[in-house]
């Protein structure tokens, strides 16, 4: 029998193999750079690779996120949930919350992606996503238990404020790369209860959050 077939085959596979983790090593660098919308061709050429490597091994952006940037956004995400929800002063942790997820936003725009659900086909991010919301909620209802939250402060709101500084953190990284702390610093003191005005417009039905979000994503 000639081994030739198989030592090619097993060849192939120990090929395709380095390749994806070349694919994998650059996806993950500049999602980090760019966020989730790094150009693919780019990705493949910092791996070394051809654009269609990247389609053959991965088949979709969706599933290359999935493949790279699920498990290390579900940790950053969870533990910001957990340790927000772990401070004795429910103010306190709402704050620390906020402030974790706008920083995270600053220094990995994928973050970003994922905190606005930009990418729904891309499953297993959009179960940390879920998971993140709930986390979030969780946080929020906390607060305002404790009375220190205003009480029409609602997730969509959340969304907004990270979409917001999203936006605007990227637009001031070279000039003010601080600048987002001075923004989000307002926004907590305008939510203390103590601080709570009436507000002009009513909060948005699930509907409505979507096509902003969807708005949002496509700005960036």
């Amino acid at each position: 029998m000639d081994p030739r077939p198989h030592e090619e085959e097993r060849r192939m596979r120990a090929d395709a193999q380095r390749n994806a983790e070349k694919l994998r090593a650059a996806a993950a660098e500049l999602f980090r750079e760019r966020g989730l919308q790094a150009p693919l061709k780019e990705i493949a050429r910092r791996a070394g690779v051809s654009h269609g490597t990247l389609y053959n091994l991965f088949g979709t952006r969706e599933a290359l996120i999935d493949e790279v940037v699920a498990d290390l956004a579900a940790e950053r995400l969870d533990r910001a949930g957990r340790q927000a929800l772990d401070h004795e002063d429910a103010w306190e942790g709402f704050a620390y919350y906020i402030e974790t997820i706008c920083e995270l936003q600053v220094t990995d725009p994928a973050i970003s992606d994922v905190v606005t659900g930009r990418y729904p086909d891309a499953t297993r991010l959009m179960s940390v996503c879920e998971h993140s919301h709930a986390a979030a909620s969780r946080v929020i209802e906390r607060a305002q238990r404790a009375g220190a939250l205003r009480p029409d402060f609602t997730h969509a709101d959340l969304l907004f404020v990270f979409g917001t500084n999203a936006l605007l953190s990227r637009a001031a990284k070279d000039s003010a790369p601080d600048a987002w702390r001075r923004g989000i610093a307002f926004v907590l003191d305008g939510l203390r209860t103590e601080a709570a005005h009436p507000l002009p417009a009513p909060p948005l039905s699930e509907e409505q959050l979507n096509r902003v979000m969807t708005n949002l994503a496509g700005a960036r």
